[in-house]
């Protein structure tokens, strides 16, 4: 974890960033909460070169196969690190900065109606490497977890024991749980496994044959970036010329608290993204390595 020098303001999970000009600072008290100031966006992604990308990785036989699943995460991380301000949040009424780059899922221990959600939260090391090959290795781990054991994990616990509580204590909980997480003291061990409390929120739909451009916010945790995952789909891509090819292609939708950056910040950082797709040999370098992209 970038050691900084220490505020009084800052939080277990966040540095708090001062020196903001006046109009940042009044944002959370005038626009009203993060689910009032989401940024929508959509981006088609051409996934020629990650499927050639992929095919060779597999083709090494791994144990545990490579996926543009992978891929997605690995990009998300990189593209954050390399971009700081994606990862910034607002709790409190304040501006942080995230200590971690932290990618959340959930995934189903089995795909059926009752299937339980596993919560996952992958936390990349700046200095580990490979992002790309830790997100492999944690997503093996996790699956290997997953398939063992049934038992809810993390916030899961705790969960299962406030519910059951009678309905005025819990609104009372729940009360508790805001006003420790407005002042920045909600508990890590809660927090950990919470994937609201995360850099990215990822949902893979496209795994259950599902399409969604967006996905809501929430007004709850300190998650400030929302990525949807759709089905893979045959698209045409238009050369200049007006010819075309038809390309294996995933379309992300990503919902983002527009707050935390302006418009022109979120646009580079989707270019960075486009880059990294169209070059995923990019991901076998140290996850700090920087990238050429304009």
């Amino acid at each position: 974890m970038e050691q900084r020098k220490k505020h009084r303001k800052d939080r277990r999970d966040g540095w708090y960033l001062e020196g903001l000009d006046a109009i940042h600072v009044m944002m959370p008290y005038v626009f009203g909460p993060r689910t009032k100031n989401e940024a929508v966006l959509s981006e088609v992604i051409d996934l020629t070169e990650v499927d050639r990308y992929l095919a060779e990785k597999n083709g090494r036989n791994p144990e545990f196969k490579y996926t543009w699943f992978h891929v997605i995460a690995a990009v998300l991380a990189k593209t954050i690190l390399l971009r700081p301000k994606m990862n910034w949040f607002i709790s409190g009424m304040r501006f942080y900065e995230r200590k971690d780059i932290a990618i959340a899922f959930n995934a189903k221990r089995k795909f059926s109606d009752d299937g339980e959600e596993a919560l996952a939260r992958f936390v990349l090391d700046r200095e580990g490497g490979s992002p790309l090959e830790q997100v492999h290795d944690y997503v093996w781990k996790f699956v290997t977890k997953v398939r063992s054991n049934d038992a809810p994990e993390g916030i899961g616990n705790t969960l299962e024991i406030v519910k059951k509580l009678p309905r005025p204590i819990f609104k009372m909980v729940a009360w508790g749980f805001r006003t420790m997480e407005y002042f920045g003291i909600y508990p890590e061990s809660m927090a950990k496994d919470d994937p609201c409390y995360s850099s990215v929120y990822l949902t893979n739909l496209g795994s259950i044959k599902m399409c969604a451009d967006y996905h809501h916010l929430f007004d709850w945790g300190t998650n400030s970036f929302f990525v949807v995952i759709n089905e893979k789909k045959l698209r045409p891509i238009f050369n200049e010329d007006g010819t075309y090819q038809m390309h294996n292609t995933l379309k992300l939708g990503f919902t983002i608290d527009e707050r935390i950056a302006d418009g022109y910040y979120f646009a580079k950082s989707i270019r960075l993204m486009r880059h990294l797709f169209a070059h995923p040999e990019l991901l076998d370098l140290d996850a700090s390595a920087p990238v050429e992209f304009e």
